[in-house]
């Protein structure tokens, strides 16, 4: 396990919680009725629901900036900087930031707001539905140096959910060229989109190569999923399945939050 990734998450299996912002300005669904102040209000109130449930860290991102951007307008960045500012008193875990899809946003994002990991597509190349996606690792880790975050744990997803790698290596020999060529803390295995499980024998089949890396579930666990998950991942990033009724889109449910880390804890002693 990598140093910063104990660091950040200590030596649990960590259940990383997303708190999904709503759209920004900018983006096609921003509500301008509500405005900021509804932004605010709504991720006050999942990252409230979420902490009361006991989740080990919480990942703020931009999930409903559909159709997503690689160069992510400035507003966005800026207001989710904003957004995180003004929750930042309340915030009790540790805490990330993911601005889909564009590292080098999610670095600047991190080094304004003091998050201490990052997660994003950082290697690799893609077709996808917002066109060929060729991230640059090396200008992401050189730009989180630059803004002096050397302690900032990245989160590296090595399977882009609404896209197909165009590398035709395997996912575990994908994932092991990444830790080899560009560092990372963890491996991030997801499914085809958000709220779709990692295939278990993707996910172990990346572990089987990685037995001194993080890998964690990127997606689709469910509460009758982790504690399989967690016999194969070091963790887990969850966020549709706390929702109402488990829809993406809806509040964290509190309930389905507390349940969702009742088992989670106990798959851990298990």
């Amino acid at each position: 396990m990598t140093a910063k990734f104990r660091k950040v998450f200590g030596n649990t299996k960590p259940v990383i919680a997303m708190v999904h912002i709503g759209a920004l300005p900018g983006s096609p669904l921003y509500d301008s009725e509500g405005g900021l102040e509804r932004l605010i209000a709504d991720a006050r109130k999942d990252l409230t629901a979420l902490q009361n449930a006991g989740v080990d860290a919480v990942m703020f991102g931009n999930e409903n900036d559909r159709p997503y951007e690689f160069k992510v307008d400035t507003a966005s960045t800026a207001t989710m900087a904003f957004i995180i500012g003004r929750l930042k008193s309340e915030i009790t875990v540790p805490f990330g930031v993911n601005v889909l899809w564009d590292p080098m946003s999610t670095v600047a994002l991190a080094a304004a707001t003091g998050a201490a990991f990052v997660r994003e597509i950082f290697t690799g190349t893609y077709a996808s539905d917002m066109g060929p996606w060729t991230p640059d690792a090396g200008a992401a880790m050189r730009y989180r140096d630059r803004l002096h975050r050397k302690d900032l744990a990245m989160l590296y997803n090595v399977s882009a959910e609404f896209a197909d790698s165009l590398d035709r290596r395997s996912l575990p020999d994908r994932a092991r060229s990444a830790v080899f060529s560009s560092i990372p803390d963890a491996i991030l295995v997801s499914g085809a989109i958000t709220g779709e499980a990692a295939a278990m024998s993707d996910l172990e089949a990346v572990k089987k190569v990685l037995p001194d890396t993080p890998v964690l579930a990127n997606t689709g666990v469910k509460h009758a999923t982790v504690a399989d998950v967690f016999r194969v991942a070091d963790g887990c990033i969850v966020g549709s399945s706390l929702k109402v009724d488990g829809h993406t889109w809806n509040a964290v449910d509190p309930a389905r939050a507390k349940d969702f880390m009742d088992r989670a804890r106990a798959a851990r002693k298990g």
